[in-house]
């Protein structure tokens, strides 16, 4: 549903340093018939002093409520200005925007599911969903990588997966990445769904290769329009584009989920 709408705040908090969530409701006549883990949409700032909007991944989908919350890092202007924002006030959001996990594709599956610092949010939707699935069989485990111990959404998590933690200080779980604390852990799996930063996603790309399993991988890329017509995030592929006829996909289009395989990362 490409289409601007304007949302309604119903929470905004801060989770841990610079890490912010930020819940939306829409009115009743705006409500998306599906949102689907890994999916996102576009966020404008307050103001209209920034033109572009701030694509953010879905944290989780309430559509009894119609409610829309996204976890996000406030690095920027931009995303800064959404920290002001209170319950009740207005914000104009695109979407809902781009491709995500294939459901089907995962039921009745060992899902191991693999977050990085702003990667993690998406997961949180993806855990959700498959713990809702009626194949015999589902199994989610989550690994979690943070920074330090301000170990957003953990406990949110554990509502839905076996949860093991990274930090990249030592502080808490694992010493290292979410790939050292797999192998620590002896974690295996059916299938891998990750998103995180690129280094994340090549070397679990890797990894699923080495174990001869199927990933599918969340991109992270920096965005204007979100509709596939600025091509401003394009991502190399290993398969032709039907848009552009090369070795390129628009990640706000066909992605942001990938089949590692279809994804040269390198």
């Amino acid at each position: 549903m490409k289409k601007k709408t304007t949302m309604t705040v119903l929470d905004s908090r801060m989770l841990a340093q610079d890490i912010w969530s930020l819940e939306l409701a829409y009115a009743p006549e705006d409500l998306p018939e599906k949102v689907c883990p890994g999916q996102f949409a576009g966020l404008y700032p307050a103001g209209g002093e920034m033109l572009l909007m701030r694509p953010i991944s879905i944290c989780r989908w309430d559509s009894g409520r119609g409610a829309l919350r996204f976890v996000y890092r406030a690095a920027g202007k931009g995303t800064r200005s959404f920290t002001e924002l209170r319950a009740g006030d207005k914000m104009d959001m695109l979407g809902i925007l781009g491709n995500g996990y294939d459901l089907d594709e995962l039921g009745g599956k060992h899902v191991l599911l693999l977050g990085g610092g702003i990667g993690v949010p998406p997961m949180l939707e993806l855990a959700a969903a498959l713990n809702r699935s009626e194949d015999a069989g589902t199994r989610v485990t989550a690994v979690m990588g943070y920074r330090n111990n301000e170990l957003f959404l953990k406990e949110e998590m554990e509502e839905f997966a076996d949860v093991y933690i990274a930090t990249e200080d030592g502080s808490a779980g694992t010493r290292g990445n979410v790939l050292d604390a797999v192998r620590e852990n002896e974690l295996q799996a059916d299938v891998l769904c990750a998103c995180g930063p690129l280094p994340m996603l090549r070397a679990i790309k890797h990894y699923a290769q080495e174990k001869d399993i199927p990933a599918f991988l969340s991109l992270e890329e920096r965005m204007a329009c979100g509709v596939g017509v600025c091509l401003g995030c394009v991502a190399k592929t290993t398969r032709t584009d039907e848009h552009s006829k090369v070795h390129n996909a628009r990640v706000c289009v066909e992605g942001p989920v990938f089949s590692a395989d279809d994804v040269d990362l390198d």
